[in-house]
């Protein structure tokens, strides 16, 4: 029987985005965050993995049913966790220019945000795909994988 990763050897010294690595757009999503993310601030993991299924239970999701990715950052407010279109936002703004420009629709109810959000993430297989297997990350963008 595989060991669950113990919640203290999860590094949180930068914020973690958990997204679904069978999904085509979400897969794509990570891809985007390690090619513009310049400063390297965020680190990625599967829901599939360990340590992202662990991090989706914390959460209060479950991993083999998700219906968000999340964005953790351990350091901020003593700890927070956004999802869905929050989440998102949360994102496009720690990117930074130009992306940061996207949490105009921060001026969008979250009522209305999150429907589409969600919508959305209950047909992205059907839309947009389904890998056979997790995507896996080029060895320099491996070091940014938990």
């Amino acid at each position: 029987m595989a060991s669950k990763p113990a919640t203290a050897a999860i590094p949180r010294d930068k914020p973690i985005i958990v997204f679904d690595g069978m999904c085509v757009l979400c897969t794509a999503n990570a891809q985007f965050v390690l090619k513009h993310d310049q400063t390297a601030k965020f680190r990625l993991a599967a829901m599939q993995g360990e340590v992202g299924a662990e991090l989706m239970r914390q959460a209060g999701l479950d991993p083999l049913d998700p219906q968000s990715f999340i964005l953790l950052d351990a350091a901020a407010d003593g700890g927070q966790v956004w999802m869905s279109s929050d989440a998102v936002l949360h994102m496009w703004a720690e990117l930074g220019w130009p992306w940061r420009a996207g949490v105009i629709f921060k001026l969008v109810p979250r009522l209305i945000r999150d429907p589409i959000y969600r919508l959305i993430a209950r047909n992205r297989y059907k839309w947009f795909g389904k890998r056979d297997s997790c995507w896996v990350p080029s060895p320099e963008q491996k070091r940014r994988i938990l």
